[in-house]
């Protein structure tokens, strides 16, 4: 894809003809949220207000148990590389150690922890495509915070593939294996949508 040349996005058009590079120039003109995999762009539903409240919540809850500790906790849009060839947009991304070389400007090339938030149009893609994709990255940790049943599920990577660290309820502290201390109400979560 040329840098001038306008695309017409839907989610049958160019099926396997995209480059990792023509994926990059797309992502840098469009506020569209967009994913990869080896060659198929992957067009995700716009987040709804629940969805971002939620969003927001966890990120904030990250973001001030790292102040003291050090990392780099960020939110979508950021491009996470897989492997070459595939690229996802987890809704929340971090890093323990700024200087992490796979902290890139363009896109991380791994992360220690990601959250994604369970959306409605297709929940199977956060429950089970991620999370192949992201024990597939060696992503040491992956919550997934399900709204449609109040569920923060903490998976841990273990030779390869994911484990349950904790299935957590409304009543519960979501807490990480990662991240010793940090932990997160399952209720107060819920509750800011």
């Amino acid at each position: 894809m040329q840098q001038d040349q306008v695309v017409e996005l839907d989610r049958g058009s160019h099926k396997g003809l995209w480059t990792e590079a023509d994926y990059l120039v797309l992502t840098n003109r469009t506020n569209q949220l967009i994913e990869f995999t080896d060659g198929e762009l992957e067009l995700l539903a716009m987040p709804t207000r629940s969805h971002q409240l939620l969003v927001r919540w966890m990120f904030l809850a990250l973001f001030t148990f790292l102040q003291t500790r050090g990392g780099v906790v960020l939110f979508a849009p950021l491009r996470l590389q897989i492997r070459p060839g595939k690229v996802r947009e987890p809704d929340i991304l971090l890093i323990c150690d700024p200087a992490d070389p796979r902290n890139q400007e363009a896109f991380w090339l791994g992360a220690d922890l990601v959250v994604e938030v369970v959306s409605p149009d297709d929940p199977e893609r956060d429950t089970r495509i991620k999370r192949s994709d992201y024990a597939e990255a060696a992503i040491p940790e992956y919550w997934i915070v399900h709204p449609l049943d109040a569920t923060i599920t903490v998976l841990t990577l273990t030779d390869g593939s994911y484990t349950e660290h904790g299935i957590f309820r409304r009543g519960d502290a979501a807490h990480s294996s990662l991240l010793k201390g940090f932990s997160v109400s399952v209720d107060a979560l819920f509750d800011a949508r």
